[in-house]
């Protein structure tokens, strides 16, 4: 049967080319990413549900926990705010010196986040000036909970910003002026008409910060001081876990943050296919 008599009945040829990039594309996915999360969670479970309770019910572990999700929620909070108004100011005004700063908003995913925990320590720490002030008027930023917040603020500052500027920026201005000309101010037209357009960007941002700041390592160790029961986060709690050669703790923790994380980010992707859906029913 030649080709042409294969085409004419409607048989499809076996496509090598397209099935041999799927079958690359999901080799790798099952490599990077299956494999750990598979291996992780048999690490984490080896000892039945029981050991697995016992390993998250340690109180040190407990403490780290109720730690990091302390000052993620924290962070998420301060940035959703500051990031929202930032992006804000970055769409909608000019001032000098405004690439400048559109470029430094993105810095923080370039700079390694020890170098971030090096530079809160080198400004407020203990011996450095300003630290030394902060610290004769009894407050405490490095080796505290402080400084703890201010890595992660730092850390996850550009996410909420980037994932609302898109949003203002396809935002038609019409509604705006229209309540301007109304005579609403600034700020009741930002809480009535912007806010409401972008709360879904927001909302997806400070899931984003969430999610990495319940994972970052880098500059927590550094200006933590990692005391347990104090200043221990849940990431820090797992690599000293490791460090003690206690797998199935470090383990079971990381399952915990896992799951979370892996919930916001579905979550992340429910609310971005959502405002896609209802941004092509508007235009329709």
């Amino acid at each position: 049967m030649t080709g042409s008599s294969v085409q004419q009945k409607g048989v499809r040829p076996f496509d090598t080319g397209r099935w041999g990039l799927r079958a690359t594309a999901i080799s790798y996915l099952v490599l990077m990413i299956l494999l750990p999360l598979a291996s992780i969670l048999h690490e984490g479970l080896r000892g039945g549900p029981g050991g697995f309770w016992r390993q998250l019910s340690n109180p040190i572990a407990v403490s780290a926990l109720r730690l990091t999700l302390t000052v993620a929620v924290i962070t998420t909070l301060v940035n959703a705010v500051m990031g929202t108004l930032t992006a804000y100011v970055l769409v909608r005004f000019d001032f000098p010196g405004k690439k400048v700063f559109n470029g430094l908003v993105d810095m923080p995913f370039a700079i390694p986040t020890l170098v971030t925990g090096v530079m809160l320590v080198t400004l407020y720490g203990p011996q450095q000036v300003l630290g030394g002030w902060l610290a004769s008027h009894d407050i405490r930023v490095i080796f505290a909970s402080p400084g703890i917040v201010l890595a992660l603020l730092l850390v996850t500052y550009p996410f909420v910003i980037r994932t609302v500027e898109p949003v203002l920026f396809e935002m038609q201005r019409d509604q705006e002026e229209a309540a301007f000309t109304l005579g609403a101010s600034p700020t009741a037209t930002f809480f009535r008409i912007v806010l409401p357009t972008i709360s879904r960007a927001v909302l997806t941002g400070s899931l984003l910060t969430f999610a990495r700041a319940i994972g970052e390592f880098g500059s927590v160790v550094v200006v933590a001081g990692n005391i347990p029961g104090r200043t221990l986060s849940a990431p820090v709690y797992i690599y000293q876990q490791i460090e003690s050669d206690n797998a199935q703790g470090a383990a079971a923790v990381s399952v915990l943050l896992l799951t979370l994380s892996f919930v916001l980010i579905l979550t992340v992707d429910w609310i971005q296919r959502r405002r896609v859906r209802t941004s092509g029913e508007d235009a329709r």
